[in-house]
């Protein structure tokens, strides 16, 4: 018995050493790489810089730790991607993030304004099957591009990019394979009808984004500024020539689902209406993003007196905003529509690699009343609101897309106003909806296969009611006695304090 407990205290002495020898292998890392304790917070710059260099050095150890210790091989690559999001979202701004290829790919479209590619306006399910796969589809050509002049035609597929099958791949994918630089080839396999296929061999070209179209309405010119692009400010003056030399009287301009662009293209759009004085400043707690633009009488090529309305919804953001709150505070221009998002911050874009880098707020803008109109907007001067569908409207909507009657029933491109409105009348039957709603979607389809119309007066109560008010006689009273952003926002201010005192 003495000898069975000489063993067993030999054998329970062995069990404990191997346990603390283990619980050190496991730990003693994580004591030598993570020992390193903050510095205490003061106001001292060489403590804060201290404090940084620790984090940054810390991050780095983790980095390696995890990469070396994980119990899967893990593609650091991920660990990258992963630290950066978290970096980026620990600020809580929205618009502050890390931007993987999809995202780097738009802001650089933005910022320079064009980019090598074929022409081609396309579409993409997102589920494939067997069954039904997930080509890419054509929507149309850009008139005078490669795809265009290739003789590539509205609803043809494309079924392979440079060998690879388009239905097995993303949207995000398909455009990096079609863009590159300007003046390489790329292989495409085109799908016609059912059975006709045939090889087309695409030269990659300039394309410049889309930023401005602008039409006659009458005497009013209609001018819809998609995006700031550095085209934009050009493209803008185009319009504003086309008009004067079709004698406009009013001009609407159309910044709804906008959602901004460059502060600079903005800039100097809103000079072409504003003679002298602030278009917009920027404050930072950085000397060098403090900035006020100004406006100069040089540059001021909008004749005076023209009766101008600005239409905005709660799309119309960033440097949208900039050029409404910049013509309202001026006394310029009468806006009708919705409230804006509310975005009033600037942010830089840094290429990290070639398909990643991050974006940062860096300022944020005021408007020429010194109002910043950030998470609260800018609301119009009338107010205009597209009718809600009721519930039984929304069923209908939701069965007659299920249904997917408009490719089983548009079948001519070309339809006459007399034929979408016969046609939405007979489809009202099935699907009870607003018959302005239903024409509305008749004519979106018919525009997949040809350039969508610029506007839909049938439709589009915002864009009548800008019209009507911009030939109103008493228009000039109107702008004049239209509340600055700052006042309304005293307003609203004074009113809760008012709303506090009451509740007290």
């Amino acid at each position: 018995m003495s000898c069975s407990t000489k063993n067993e205290k030999k054998f329970w002495a062995g069990t404990l050493l191997i346990v603390f020898i283990s619980l050190v292998l496991v730990f003693l890392p994580t004591v030598s790489v993570f020992s390193q304790t903050a510095p205490k917070a003061n106001n001292d710059s060489s403590s804060y810089n201290a404090k940084k260099r620790q984090y940054i050095d810390l991050l780095g150890s983790v980095f390696d730790f995890v990469h070396r210790n994980y119990v899967d091989e893990v593609d650091p690559e991920i660990l990258y991607q992963g630290a950066m999001k978290g970096l980026m979202d620990s600020l809580e701004d929205p618009y502050t993030t890390y931007m993987d290829l999809s995202m780097t790919r738009d802001i650089t479209d933005t910022t320079s304004g064009n980019f090598g590619g074929v022409g081609l306006q396309i579409t993409k399910a997102v589920e494939s099957t067997p069954e039904k796969p997930a080509y890419v589809e054509v929507s149309h050509p850009m008139e005078d591009t490669p795809g265009y002049l290739a003789g590539i035609q509205p609803l043809d597929k494309i079924i392979s990019i440079d060998g690879t099958d388009t239905s097995t791949i993303t949207m995000d994918e398909v455009l990096n394979l079609l863009r590159g630089e300007i003046g390489t080839t790329v292989d495409l396999i085109i799908r016609r009808g059912t059975s006709m296929e045939f090889p087309v061999t695409l030269k990659r070209a300039l394309i410049e984004v889309p930023t401005v179209k602008y039409a006659m309405i009458g005497q009013t010119g209609y001018l819809r500024i998609i995006e700031f692009t550095p085209q934009t400010p050009q493209r803008v003056q185009d319009a504003l020539d086309s008009f004067q030399k079709n004698n406009f009287t009013s001009l609407v301009i159309d910044l709804r689902n906008n959602p901004g662009g460059l502060i600079t293209s903005v800039v100097e759009v809103a000079d072409k209406f504003i003679d002298n004085g602030p278009i917009v400043s920027t404050k930072s707690r950085l000397t060098y993003e403090n900035f006020m633009y100004t406006a100069s009488p040089k540059q001021t090529t909008m004749p005076k007196n023209i009766p101008i309305v600005v239409l905005i919804n709660q799309g119309s953001a960033s440097a949208s905003e900039i050029l409404a709150g910049a013509l309202k505070d001026n006394h310029l221009a009468y806006l009708v529509g919705e409230r804006t998002y509310g975005k009033g911050s600037v942010q830089k874009p840094l290429a990290l690699s070639a398909t990643d880098g991050i974006k940062i707020t860096t300022a944020r803008y005021y408007t020429p009343t010194d109002t910043n109109i950030d998470k609260i907007g800018i609301p119009p001067d009338m107010e205009v609101l597209f009718p809600e569908l009721t519930e039984q409207e929304q069923e209908a909507y939701i069965k007659f897309m299920e249904d997917e009657v408009l490719t089983k029933r548009v079948t001519n491109p070309n339809m006459s106003e007399n034929e979408i409105a016969q046609l939405a009348k007979e489809l009202n039957k099935t699907y009870p909806m607003n018959l302005s709603l239903l024409r509305r979607l008749i004519r979106l389809e018919t525009d997949k296969v040809r350039e969508p119309r610029l506007y839909d007066l049938d439709y589009d109560i915002q864009l009548n009611a800008a019209l009507e008010v911009v030939q109103k006689k008493d228009f000039n009273k109107l702008v004049k006695e239209a509340k600055t952003l700052k006042e309304l926002q005293q307003d609203a201010e004074a009113e809760d304090k008012d709303l506090a005192t009451t509740t007290k």
